[in-house]
């Protein structure tokens, strides 16, 4: 029942009348996209399942997180202060549970820590939290199409920056906030209104502002891409507003669920947590995804879904590319990768790709050591004939062997054939960028 009802609201939010284009209406229209693919995202379980990779992984790899994060910390002089952290990310689940485990995680950090390792244990430790960064990045890279990983050695010292800097960096920021709002400045001005309640508001946000901001850093840090600060920025306030309204929410749900405790006894407070990581993790993986598609309008309404083009569409498109980067490999401007290519003709990046792909096995393009896409050779040498028959003969999957063949209908296909030889006869990617000039 639901599919017609997403189907009409697509084509309105992607394909409006043209009454619609211009008008106030059409502006909403261009918002509420992003919310709808957010949506059609989270029902098609990708998301999801990888929220709950995640959670699993947390498992396994918070205490020796929190363990390494707890030695650096305490060389710094601000180990006392990673327990309320911890607090204010589990208060959610009420006062009472967040207080206990969080206290429970603390016993078994301080056990870690006072254990002797030696070198087994501490390559096991170290490889746990890594693993456990790898791995988001691994869905950073889903969300954001990245295929290739960093490199080991990248791997190694990017991550151990973050796990070294993230956890003193956000200690710091809460005492900073603590202690400037101690000042006695500070408390001067309170006693004057508005600035009182101005005050007091700010303290309420200040939290959740600086969730938000370490959300941005993780946008614009994880993914193995280059990610704009715009896009980032909007996907870390997103989130940041997003983790803050599900705590309120989920603290609710916790106050309410005296049937859970009763029912789970002793386990409820591991459910509850579990779940609590759960949401957490989504919802970062949901401001993850807002950020993509800030970044890469083009795949708001695909999606993930398989992109198809027609053969008119492919030549035409194939086309398109010759001419964009001749004209501008020639007068020495910009340089086109594939997603300023998809962003340029509208077109989602997974459409143009195999397009690209398909010039370059017939030695059209080339791609470059900083991976933008250059000709292969002399564009006076690259007929338009070239251009069309890359694309019409670029196959994949089992090639089908002899067929039948009907002889009207074989005749009417050559001759289609010949006329479009002899329509493009002559004719280069050099001259076609030269009449357009």
């Amino acid at each position: 029942m639901l599919q017609p009802f997403a189907a009409r609201l697509e084509n309105w939010l992607f394909e409006p009348p043209d009454s619609l284009i211009g008008r106030p209406l059409w502006k909403v229209a261009q918002l509420l996209r992003y919310p709808y693919a957010l949506i059609r995202d989270i029902a098609r379980g990708q998301l999801t399942l990888r929220a709950m990779s995640l959670v699993y992984t947390t498992l396994l790899s918070i205490v020796p997180l929190l363990a390494l994060s707890f030695s650096v910390l305490k060389g710094l002089g601000y180990h006392e202060d990673l327990e309320p952290v911890l607090f204010s990310f589990l208060e959610p689940l009420g006062t009472d549970r967040a207080y206990e485990l969080t206290a429970r995680v603390m016993d078994l950090v301080n056990n870690v820590r006072g254990t002797v390792l030696g070198s087994i244990g501490f390559a096991f430790l170290l490889y746990t939290v890594i693993s456990m960064v790898q791995k988001v990045e691994e869905s950073f890279n889903f969300i954001w199409r990245v295929e290739q990983p960093r490199s080991f050695a990248r791997r190694f010292s990017e991550y151990l920056s973050v796990i070294v800097i993230g956890p003193a960096a956000s200690v710091a920021a809460f005492g900073l906030l603590a202690a400037f709002r101690n000042t006695s400045l500070m408390q001067k001005i309170a006693t004057y209104e508005p600035f009182g309640t101005m005050l007091v508001v700010l303290g309420s946000l200040a939290p959740y502002l600086l969730v938000a901001g370490v959300f941005t850093f993780m946008y614009a840090f994880i993914p193995n891409c280059s990610v704009r600060l715009r896009a980032a920025l909007t996907g870390g306030l997103f989130a940041g507003a997003l983790w803050a309204a599900a705590g309120i929410v989920f603290t609710s749900f916790v106050a309410g669920s005296t049937r859970t405790v009763i029912i789970y006894a002793s386990f409820a407070i591991a459910i509850v947590a579990l779940l609590w990581l759960y949401v957490s993790w989504l919802v970062l993986l949901l401001g993850a995804q807002l950020s993509f598609y800030v970044q890469n309008p083009q795949y708001l309404r695909p999606g993930r879904a398989e992109i198809q083009l027609n053969a008119s569409l492919r030549e035409r498109v194939a086309l398109s590319i010759m001419y964009l980067i001749v004209c501008d490999f020639r007068d020495a401007q910009r340089r086109w990768t594939i997603n300023a290519l998809a962003e340029h003709l509208d077109l989602p990046g997974a459409a143009i790709g195999p397009i690209v792909t398909a010039l370059e096995r017939k030695g059209l393009l080339l791609l470059a050591e900083d991976e933008t896409w250059v000709p292969a050779r002399d564009p006076e040498t690259i007929e338009l004939a070239d251009v069309i028959e890359a694309v019409r003969q670029d196959t994949t999957g089992p090639r089908l062997g002899k067929i039948r063949d009907i002889a009207p209908a074989v005749d009417a296909a050559r001759e289609a054939e010949r006329a479009l030889k002899e329509a493009l006869k002559g004719k280069t990617v050099k001259q076609l960028a030269d009449e357009a000039k």
